[in-house]
């Protein structure tokens, strides 16, 4: 009885010296918020922003393709027409052309040009031929191209009607004994075609052509004949 009595006087005893104390609770760690999603307005507002930054952005990648990257065609000039040799014999004529051409690059990347051809017309049918294997020209350079080769001797369509003979001294660069045949005219047609690849990525083919018209006075004499170049067009595709 008297150790219950202690133990109860005892917790009693504790009871009022923590009396005093009051418990305390302690707040709860606040919840993360999450984020709101976007609405429908930031969204719109995005979708515009990334449209008018593509369209910019087209809107300088061709400018800059047509004024700077823009393909063009090679320019081709002939400068000069030659007969190296010339011979007319029964009204058939034999002779040796020549053709000194430059083909410039005007694009700012090379030009790769296929297998191309020099051909030479008279009277609407060939005469002469002659291959120019493939290749490459730098961009922004001029390659010059000498083409040299033989002609098989063929008639001329119009018989050989002679004028008269010219005097001595009357001739105007005319030998004496000479006589002057009716014109001859050949055309030449030179054809490049090919590709140029901008960028590195895009292809695009090109091609450029010239055309000359030689008209060509034939002086016959007893022992030689004789030619004069009178008259040479050419035209070029632009």
């Amino acid at each position: 009885m008297s150790n219950l009595y202690l133990t109860f006087t005892v917790s009693k005893a504790v009871a009022l010296k923590y009396s005093h104390i009051r418990a305390t609770a302690v707040p709860a760690a606040p919840r993360p918020k999450r984020p709101r999603p976007p609405s429908g307005r930031t969204n719109l507002a995005s979708c515009v922003v990334a449209t008018i930054f593509l369209i910019f952005m087209v809107i300088v990648i061709l400018i800059v393709y047509y004024t700077v990257f823009k393909p063009q065609d090679p320019k081709i000039a002939v400068n000069a027409v030659q007969l190296p040799s010339f011979s007319v014999t029964n009204g058939s004529v034999n002779f040796t052309f020549s053709q000194y051409a430059a083909v410039k690059n005007p694009n700012r990347a090379a030009f790769s040009h296929y297998d191309s051809s020099l051909e030479l017309l008279y009277s609407g049918s060939q005469v002469g031929f002659m291959f120019i294997p493939a290749g490459e020209i730098d961009a922004g350079r001029t390659q010059y191209m000498a083409a040299t080769f033989s002609v098989q001797s063929f008639p001329l369509s119009a018989p050989a009607r002679l004028g008269p003979t010219l005097p001595n001294g009357d001739g105007v660069g005319f030998n004496y004994g000479l006589r002057v045949q009716p014109t001859m005219e050949i055309e030449s047609k030179l054809e490049m075609a090919g590709r140029v690849r901008v960028l590195h990525f895009f292809t695009h083919r090109v091609y450029a052509k010239a055309g000359c018209r030689v008209a060509i006075a034939v002086t016959d004499g007893s022992f030689c004949s004789s030619y004069t170049i009178f008259d040479l067009r050419c035209a070029f595709s632009e």
